[in-house]
């Protein structure tokens, strides 16, 4: 029997007109629109709709991005599409978390509204850089990093695709020798701070605390989390795991691997973009694979998945 992951991109994947369709044309979505509106005294369908300068603000972008998210699964659901394992990518993994229904909506776009604001603030603008690897084996690349001081890998995104993080004269080292060592290409990539890296251990201090106001409900499915890639079904685990995420490496691809391992042979990516499908078809190409990111894609997912 077929089983089911429903998957969750991180920040990066946000865009002006993420979700719109879907507040337009579902009562169900629009009520995630609007009370995310409320309770975090922002203009949701400003800032998710319209082209402007505080989407691509980690502050902003965290609590845009899992809005849509979730207000489009709550569509996907509505047509009959259930999940047995769910995972996110980074900032995806508390939609994960909501889906699984450990989490409710409303706690979960709050909490990633306070990590936006602390991922953003916990290292000053300039200090922490991240770079994307591609074409080097991670082993090739977690050797020739570690002499290199406070540069650590952020993510395990897929074969031939790794990203570094750390402080910037750091990662801008590592770059030069992966690239003398044989990596295809480095990007710097366009972000606000060093995330993922042990320098962000503070700011996943604070979100601990702020979790402590978060009331954590029994999983009713079991959900991957990025920091070992492994199942989580004990909801006592989720607070630690959270508070670890911000500094931890995301295991993006052992988690596909797992659940893959786990027998699910179809994996729904739902939000803005096809990142996520991107990366499947480098880990694995035995697999269906379908993206939910407009309203016209859910008739033509439920369809496929009769």
């Amino acid at each position: 029997m077929s089983k089911i992951a429903f998957i969750y991109p991180g920040q990066g994947a946000q865009k002006a007109g993420m979700g719109q369709d879907f507040y337009e044309n579902s009562k169900s979505a629009k009520a995630v629109f609007d009370k995310a509106s409320e309770i975090l005294g922002l203009d949701m369908n400003a800032l998710c709709f319209e082209e402007n300068d505080k989407l691509d603000l980690t502050e902003y972008t965290q609590a845009a991005l899992v809005t849509t998210c979730l207000a489009m699964t709550k569509v996907v659901r509505e047509k009959g599409i259930h999940p047995d394992v769910t995972a996110g990518l980074s900032l995806g993994e508390y939609c994960a978390i909501a889906e699984a229904k450990a989490m409710s909506e409303e706690d979960a776009i709050r909490t990633v509204r306070k990590r936006g604001i602390l991922m953003q603030n916990t290292v000053p603008a300039g200090e922490g850089a991240m770079a994307a690897v591609l074409g080097m084996e991670a082993e090739v690349i977690e050797n020739v990093i570690a002499p290199i001081e406070v540069v650590t890998i952020a993510n395990y995104n897929c074969p031939g695709q790794i990203v570094i993080t750390g402080v910037t004269a750091g990662v801008e080292q590592a770059a030069e020798e992966l690239k003398t060592a044989g990596a295809k290409r480095l990007v710097m990539l366009n972000v606000s701070g060093p995330f993922h890296s042990p320098l962000l251990k503070p700011a996943g201090e604070e979100l601990l605390k702020e979790l402590e106001n978060v009331e954590i409900g029994k999983l009713e499915i079991p959900y991957v989390t990025n920091v070992t890639a492994e199942y989580v079904e004990n909801e006592d685990e989720i607070k630690e795991l959270l508070g670890k995420q911000v500094s931890s490496s995301v295991r993006w691809e052992q988690s596909i691997r797992k659940m893959i391992e786990e027998g699910v042979d179809t994996f729904v990516e739902i939000g803005p973009g096809k990142t996520l499908a991107g990366f499947m078809r480098k880990i694995s190409r035995d697999v269906s694979m379908y993206n939910i990111g407009t309203w016209e894609d859910v008739d033509k997912v439920a369809e496929a998945l009769k």
